[in-house]
């Protein structure tokens, strides 16, 4: 008799990820954070060696690298709002944004600064209610 494997089929994923750990990103709210380096991907479960990847409208960890003086060298939760890789919706349409970009959150889950510059994936603006409610745009 031979053993029958059961496959897992992994859920896809509705937005292809666009950025690695290290990457730069924008910070789009008015906290004072003006570039966030991304330093953990929450909920990444991966491989050995293998860096975390993360897509618009994950939850990640970041570090203040340009900003003022008080935010400098910390690091808060954040969630990507726009990334430059293209990505498939599920109409079919493909999105893509001129730069990466992240508002912080507040251990809480809601949003540190009171204003979101530029525009805010749909992803996004479903995933965190939060985050839709006070952009401006919603691409």
């Amino acid at each position: 008799m031979s053993k029958r494997i059961k496959r897992r089929i992994a859920p896809r994923r509705r937005v292809s990820p666009g950025m690695t750990t290290n990457t730069v990103l924008t910070c789009t709210d008015n906290t004072g954070a003006r570039k966030l380096r991304l330093i953990q991907v929450i909920g990444y479960k991966g491989r050995r060696r293998r860096l975390a990847f993360a897509g618009v409208g994950d939850l990640i960890t970041v570090s203040v690298r340009e900003g003022i003086p008080d935010m400098r060298r910390q690091l808060f939760s954040a969630v990507i709002v726009r990334q430059r890789k293209p990505f498939r919706r599920n109409d079919g349409a493909w999105i893509q944004f001129d730069d990466n970009a992240a508002v912080i959150l507040t251990p809480e889950g809601t949003l540190r600064g009171s204003d979101i510059k530029g525009p805010v994936a749909r992803e996004a603006a479903d995933r965190w209610p939060r985050i839709g409610n006070v952009a401006k745009m919603v691409v």
